[in-house]
């Protein structure tokens, strides 16, 4: 059992191209399903998967639909090894969702938030902690880009970010002059990395080592707690905020959607329920912090 989950790890990572968080929790998923019901992966049936889901009460229905997706993508991937003749899944209904309304801060909440980095010391942690802020807000980066962000995928005089997101996609996304000077006074403070295998690496830990998506989550939470913004806040809020502000004033739908590296516009569109006002083009002229 553990070489076939080792395989199905190796074929979400090299051919679906997937996060190394996804491949993880797919596997988790699929991992523990195959303990609880004690069956070859051969053998599982629709009516197998439908119990299970229903003994995990505990799961919320988004929870469900990812678990479900797993398996999904588990049987597919047997199917196409010819393990199997048919996905069990195909016979289950996912969870209905609700539709989710990301919670977002608004423009005077995020700029007390990023105004209360200090940096007036020129302490190199400082300006660190002001322009991952400033990046996040400024160019929308999920927390796992702005942890693999590259020093050289940045181009300052440019106005640009390179940035490499799920499934090694790439996408070039506007730096606005705010967080492009933010990141080039970290730059001139930054320290010098604990091996030369990071040396493009953009943000580094006290130890010169990249920093880590909680050291990330940790800053977000104790700088909104500082500002006295009194939310359920994440680095994915300043994601979110990053997308609804810019449509608020006129964004077109379809530049936010590159951007913020969206596969569909539909997962665009949840956006659009703070604003309907006629979406114009330009992405830095409508930022808030311009």
């Amino acid at each position: 059992m553990t070489r076939i989950l080792q395989d199905y790890r190796y074929y979400l990572r090299m051919e679906r191209k997937l996060s190394p968080n996804t491949v993880a929790a797919y596997g988790r998923d699929v991992a523990e399903f195959l303990q609880a019901v004690e069956l070859e992966p051969r053998a599982v049936r629709s009516e197998d998967i439908e119990r299970y889901l229903k003994q995990r009460k505990e799961l919320s229905k988004r929870s469900q639909a990812r678990l479900l997706s797993a398996l999904r993508s588990f049987f597919d991937w047997l199917v196409l090894e010819g393990e199997r003749k048919d996905n069990p899944c195909d016979r289950i209904d996912a969870p209905k969702l609700g539709r989710y309304l990301p919670e977002v801060l608004s423009v005077e909440e995020v700029c007390a938030i990023l105004d209360s980095v200090d940096v007036s010391s020129g302490d190199w942690r400082a300006l660190r902690d002001r322009a991952i802020l400033e990046i996040l807000y400024g160019c929308g980066l999920r927390v796992s880009e702005a942890c693999g962000l590259l020093i050289s995928h940045v181009y300052l005089k440019e106005g640009f970010v390179r940035v490499v997101g799920k499934g090694d996609k790439e996408r070039l996304v506007p730096l606005g002059e705010v967080a492009a000077d933010a990141f080039a006074a970290y730059l001139a403070a930054r320290p010098a990395p604990a091996e030369p295998a990071f040396d493009d690496v953009a943000f580094l830990n006290k130890n010169g080592r990249p920093l880590s998506r909680v050291a990330i989550f940790n800053l977000v939470k104790q700088q909104a707690l500082i500002a006295g913004v009194n939310k359920e806040i994440s680095p994915h809020t300043f994601r979110h905020s990053f997308a609804t502000h810019l449509i608020e004033r006129g964004a077109d739908l379809r530049v936010v959607q590159e951007m913020l590296g969206h596969e569909s516009i539909l997962t665009t569109e949840i956006y659009t329920h703070i604003d309907t006002a006629t979406w114009q083009a330009a992405i830095l002229a409508h930022h808030p912090r311009k």
